[in-house]
């Protein structure tokens, strides 16, 4: 690597802002967190005219969507908290685009949270919260 791309690089890295870079750093925590559980990474950041899912996994029959809330304080409330009727909802229907996409397999699925906290730039603790809600109504799958 050249002079130029080691500051590119380094402009790039310094440039983003603090709360993305904790959450992609609370994003590849969570990744692998669930890969030593036994999931199946599928992707990342999958994105619909509707919204986002962080994470996406199989575990077996199951496919999993993961939203991932990165703190790094629990002072006022739980991470998960901030994962809210509105949010469920635009989950939901997100997955249901990626399910569309996938051409609606004969699959179970769950939303999971997976909440993340740092110290520093550290992780200290993450906690995988399993089928923390599931399709809004009216939506129904399978």
């Amino acid at each position: 690597m050249n002079l130029r791309e080691r500051i590119r690089s380094w402009w790039r890295s310094n440039a983003a802002p603090v709360h993305l870079r904790r959450g992609n750093l609370g994003e590849e925590a969570a990744r692998k967190h669930l890969r030593r559980l036994g999931l199946k990474f599928l992707t990342a950041n999958y994105h619909s005219r509707r919204g986002e899912i962080d994470l996406i996994f199989r575990d077996n029959d199951c496919l999993v969507f993961v939203e991932v809330k990165t703190r790094s304080s629990e002072l006022w409330t739980r991470p998960a908290t901030a994962v809210n009727a509105r949010k469920r909802r635009l989950l939901c229907r997100t997955a249901l685009d990626y399910l569309r996409l996938l051409k609606y397999p004969p699959v179970r699925i769950r939303f999971d949270i997976v909440e993340v906290l740092l110290e520093e730039e550290d992780v200290k603790e993450i906690r995988h919260l399993p089928n923390t809600f599931a399709l809004s109504p009216p939506y129904r799958y399978g």
